[in-house]
């Protein structure tokens, strides 16, 4: 019953940051030295490449999943790289509003930082096809996190969030909705 209750009051304050028009607490930091193995699945145009030989592997970049299309998707193909992470749901309004954005972005910085959406908070694969061709984002990699499990290995708690990781694992969070300008400033500070 303590169990219900704690996965209740958390249901309640996931709805509640994007619902409520209130932004949803920031997302704490992800250690970078601390090891951590996720699963989840990703989707997109994008995938992961191996590391750089010799380069140690950020405990944040510790996961696997699958491409929304089923692609595997290897986190540690992404270190020594900057790398944005967005976490949304599909349901979530201000993520939507924000997609367009987030599309823009990840052309203009394409090449020098990794855009990666993380949909999560449904069990629809449809609904999560749907959002990313609805919000034009089609071009960057989304992880299917129908499980929870990258949410959960990233410490998100609510959508829309995002976390920064720099070359070297060091990370950053915001919360949405942000807009381009907003975002490329974020991009700019803590990544290039």
């Amino acid at each position: 019953m303590k169990r219900l209750s704690l996965v209740l009051v958390a249901a309640i304050g996931v709805v509640a940051g994007c619902a409520d028009g209130s932004p949803p607490a920031a997302p704490p930091p992800v250690p970078a030295t601390t090891a951590s193995a996720a699963t989840g699945t990703a989707s997109g145009n994008a995938s992961s490449t191996a590391p750089e030989p010799g380069r140690p592997v950020p405990a944040v970049l510790g996961f696997s999943g699958t491409t929304l299309d089923g692609a595997a998707f290897d986190g540690a193909g992404l270190a020594g790289k900057p790398s944005v992470f967005w976490f949304w749901a599909p349901w979530c309004p201000k993520c939507q509003s924000e997609g367009p954005a987030v599309a823009k972005v990840a052309q203009k910085y394409g090449g020098r930082v990794t855009v990666v959406g993380v949909a999560g908070l449904d069990r629809s694969t449809q609904k999560m096809t749907e959002f990313v061709d609805r919000t034009g984002t089609s071009g960057i990699t989304h992880l299917d996190d129908r499980t929870g499990a990258l949410y959960k290995h990233f410490r998100v708690t609510s959508q829309s969030s995002y976390l920064f990781v720099d070359g070297d694992g060091n990370t950053e969070s915001a919360t949405g909705p942000l807009t381009e300008d907003r975002l490329s400033s974020l991009i700019e500070r803590h990544l290039l």
